[in-house]
Formats: C-alpha cells, sequence, structure tokens
C-alpha cells in the first residue's frame, strides 16, 4: 500500500507468491546467458542512487506532456515542475519521473523527461490505474524498456524498515532476445537467439539459499526474492536491482548484497515467448 492505494490487487503478478511454482527448463541457459557465474547481485539504488517517487493529491493541477514515442499514454500529467527526477536535474541518464496520483490511485511514469516551458517533454510516459490488473496493449513500451510499471519494482526504503516485502522486484540485464513475457508487453532485444532471457522474465532466489548469516535489511531483501523474485525490465548491467532513492538506507548494509551470487537464482517456469 501506499497510503489509501494499493500497488495493484493482491492477485496481480508483481503481487503473487511464486516459491512453489516450477523452475523453467531453460534455467540454466538464461542464467549463463546473464553471466550469473561470474556476477553477483548489484543494488543500484541507496541514500544518492535510485529512483525517487512522489505522492500527490488530486488537486495536483495536470500539464501538457510531449512525448517521443507515440504509444505513450497521452497527457496532462500531475508532474509539478520540481518533481524528482532520477539521477538529479542535470543528470544525463535515464531520468524518470514516477508519481502517484493518490486520490485516484494512479500512476503516472515517464522516462527521459525534461521540464519544457508549463509541461514536460519524456520520451515515453504510461498510466497505471493501481486498483488494476490490465497490461499495457502487447508491443507497448512504459517507462520501462518491457513495459512494466516501475514503481511497483523498486525496493522501497519504507517497506524493509517495516520487516516485510510483499511483490516482485525489478533488475537489469545486458543482452535480452527480441521477446518478451507477461506481464511485460515490450522488448528492447539485439539477438534471436532463445538462450537469451526475454524481457518479463522471472528469477526467484533459491529456497536452500543460507540467508542466517546476513544483516536484518539484507535478510528482509531475500526473503522477498525468494517468495515474489524479480523480473526482468530493462536492458543494463547484468544483475543491478533497482530500488527508490531514500536518505534513510544504509548503504553499508546495502553493499552485503553485493556478495549475492546470481548462481543462487533460477528462473521461474515462463509463459509464452511473444515475439511483437
Amino acid at each position: 500500500m501506499l497510503g489509501m492505494c494499493p500497488v495493484f490487487p493482491p492477485d496481480n503478478e508483481w503481487n503473487r507468491d511464486i516459491s512453489a511454482d516450477p523452475v523453467d527448463a531453460n534455467s540454466d541457459k538464461y542464467l549463463a546467458s546473464m553471466n550469473a557465474g561470474a556476477k553477483n547481485l548489484h543494488p543500484d539504488f541507496g541514500r544518492m542512487y535510485g529512483i525517487p517517487w512522489i505522492t500527490v493529491p488530486g488537486t495536483q493541477p495536470k500539464v501538457a506532456m510531449t512525448f517521443r514515442y507515440s504509444d505513450s499514454d497521452p497527457g496532462p500529467y500531475p508532474f509539478p515542475p520540481d518533481a524528482p527526477i532520477e539521477g538529479g536535474p542535470n543528470s544525463t541518464g535515464d531520468r524518470h519521473i514516477l508519481v502517484v496520483e493518490r486520490d485516484s490511485c494512479k500512476l503516472y511514469e515517464g522516462y527521459a523527461c525534461y521540464l519544457m516551458g508549463a509541461g514536460w517533454r519524456c520520451d515515453s510516459g504510461a498510466i497505471f490505474d493501481l486498483h488494476s490488473n490490465k497490461l499495457r496493449a502487447d508491443g507497448a513500451t512504459s517507462a520501462d524498456a518491457a513495459g512494466l510499471p516501475i514503481l511497483a519494482g523498486l525496493v522501497r526504503q519504507a517497506e524493509i524498515a517495516a520487516g516485510e516485502v510483499k511483490h516482485a522486484f525489478r533488475f537489469t540485464a545486458a543482452r535480452t532476445q527480441r521477446g518478451f513475457v507477461h506481464p511485460a508487453t515490450h522488448q528492447a532485444g539485439s539477438t534471436d537467439d532463445p538462450n537469451f532471457p526475454p524481457m518479463g522474465l522471472r528469477v526467484r532466489l533459491k529456497a536452500g539459499f543460507d540467508i542466517a548469516k546476513y544483516n536484518r535489511t539484507t535478510q528482509v531483501i531475500l526473503t522477498a526474492l525468494k517468495k515474489y523474485g524479480m523480473f526482468l525490465a530493462d536492458n543494463g548491467s547484468d544483475w543491478y536491482i533497482t530500488g527508490d532513492t531514500n536518505a534513510m538506507w544504509n548503504d553499508d548494509e546495502l553493499n552485503q548484497l553485493k556478495t549475492i551470487p546470481a548462481s543462487a537464482f533460477e528462473v521461474v517456469k515462463l509463459g509464452p515467448i511473444i515475439k511483437k
């Protein structure tokens, strides 16, 4: 929950317990293509890093939006002129903006966003009803390469502090195939090799992985990774897991995640791979 808003219904794929799901027959090859034998998990978040997000009331003025990609949801969006941008206002990275309109429980997300006059110019944008399981149309992007909502998959500091996470996370891989599996709706692949992961591929931490020696923050995250796993949502460095930017994070605690071998994960059985 974010205030009075759910982050999608309880039966949404982001919120579904997949600890008993079968392992995909191609799990080992998918893992090998993501260099699981040589990589560790990497937290792409902390006090200074990650993706910021805000909530606004229904009275927040909605402003005009200009998008590069035509499959974006048209504006207006309730983006304040001082909305926090991933990497900061002078960044040259992904520049995501995530805003929850808390009265309507709608999530507005933008990618590569720049303030332009009284509105915003972004490469892409998407609006999600947080009460609904409806996916974007097959082939449609969002503010994420996989057509997924970003906020749903962030490791959020407030949840970790509360001691429990009840949803899947979001991670990246350097190279993906030209295909996606639901709940993803878009691909940004560079190969047709079926041993590379499609967008929307889901991994989980193996049930037998011992988490007892880790600090409390790491244990909460690893427990969620066993129960809910994480979705491949974008191209980037292999095994980078995304969370929110929050001054309350203890970066020294988060560094323990860098000792978790990617080989401790397995791919959950995939649905049909869609080529579009």
